[in-house]
């Protein structure tokens, strides 16, 4: 089976060596900032979800980087797929390619992350100065631990559906254990993957809103 083409404007790039992760890369002209895309649950780089809020936020001026966390031989071991200090590894070194890579090195870093990418996300943040913001959609940041989420010290926005239950009272008892600047939005009728008419653009929006706030182009 051949591989499925990279969404436009976006090309396919490898992230490190030792794992070599496959990831989609945009760069808009004159990019304000680079998310880089935590998945959830086993999710990778052919995430729709994930891929349609890229791309609307790289048509809001923003650089993305959609990567796979595991390899394929990874991915066999569930376990790896709730492995928090693992996932948070890939991010780091996702985070070090880009500071090397000439399109990217330049612009400001935040992650976007979804499920158990939020907790990996927020893990990840924890103590690195390079990072600038935080978005979770349906997130986990519980799975962070409070260690962790005590040390995050970037803005941090976490959106959660109306519908989904037990996850909200997680994420106000992460928003609790944090110290930084952050913010809960819980968006009425969606329910944890934001399904529901509507409910991923007003994602979109928050999100788009919170990256112009705390990310910058030139990196000042």
């Amino acid at each position: 089976m051949s591989a499925p083409e990279p969404p436009p404007g976006c090309h396919e790039v490898t992230v490190g060596n030792a794992p070599a992760l496959k990831a989609y890369l945009g760069v808009p002209d004159e990019a304000r900032g680079l998310v880089v895309f935590a998945h959830g649950s086993g999710s990778g780089r052919l995430s729709p979800r994930n891929n349609y809020v890229a791309a609307r936020l790289r048509d809001a001026g923003f650089a993305t980087l959609l990567l796979d966390l595991l390899t394929p031989e990874e991915e066999r071991d569930r376990r790896n797929v709730f492995d928090i200090a693992l996932l948070a590894s890939r991010l780091r070194l996702a985070v070090d390619w880009a500071a090397a890579n000439m399109r990217t090195a330049h612009l400001r870093t935040a992650y976007f992350g979804a499920s158990t990418g939020a907790g990996a996300a927020l893990k990840a943040a924890a103590g690195d100065p390079r990072i600038a913001a935080i978005v979770s959609r349906g997130g986990r940041p519980d799975l962070a631990g409070v260690g962790a989420l005590a040390q995050v010290a970037v803005p941090t926005l976490l959106i959660v559906g109306g519908l989904d239950g037990i996850v909200i009272d997680l994420n106000r008892a992460a928003h609790d254990a944090m110290h930084c600047e952050r913010e809960l939005v819980i968006v009425p009728g969606a329910g944890h993957l934001f399904e529901e008419p509507g409910t991923l653009d007003e994602v979109v929006t928050l999100a788009s809103a919170w990256f112009r706030k705390y990310l910058q182009g030139d990196g000042q």
